[in-house]
């Protein structure tokens, strides 16, 4: 995720303190993952020198002066750039898990074991997932099914392996 981009396309609402993006960032987005306060200002002075915001006005507060920031055209310009522009799927190429299992059968370790608990531990945080989903505001319910979907993908792909661990032993043991 673009973290500039976010902040920018926050700001296209009109002008904010560094605590405000963080706060309706958090809001928003965050709700696993929110952002550190440094990162804010330090996005902040990059996009301010890139000449994608502006300081709109400069506040005394308790501690050192507040910042208002306000996006410029060309900040307007590149956050419409960056969300005309798809995202590259991620093709998964290299799967740590996959990783565990030819290296579980070249050192004749059980992969099917690691295939089992990979399963437990995904079905796991698809309980939390769905459960949360349940409680959740229609952001967290779509973004849980963004989650659910992938590891729906990986059940998939964990029964297929475990399908055809004898032939991948074959194929990658001397």
């Amino acid at each position: 995720m673009s973290i500039g981009h976010t902040l920018l396309g926050l700001l296209e609402s009109g002008p904010r303190h560094g605590y405000d993006l963080k706060r309706t960032f958090d809001e928003k987005f965050g709700h696993d993952r929110p952002l550190h306060y440094g990162q804010v200002y330090s996005t902040m002075s990059r996009l301010l020198r890139d000449g994608l915001v502006e300081v709109d006005g400069i506040e005394p507060g308790g501690g050192p002066e507040r910042k208002r920031y306000a996006i410029t055209q060309a900040g307007v310009t590149d956050v419409e750039r960056w969300l005309a522009t798809p995202e590259k799927p991620e093709p998964y190429l290299q799967s740590t898990l996959y990783i565990k299992v030819v290296l579980a059968l070249l050192t004749r370790r059980d992969a099917a074991g690691i295939l089992d608990t990979q399963r437990s531990e995904h079905l796991r945080m698809m309980r939390v997932l769905t459960d949360r989903k349940r409680k959740g505001d229609l952001a967290d319910q779509l973004i849980c099914d963004h989650a659910l979907f992938h590891l729906e993908a990986d059940l998939r792909w964990l029964e297929l392996t475990a399908a055809r661990l004898d032939k991948l032993a074959a194929a990658v043991t001397p």
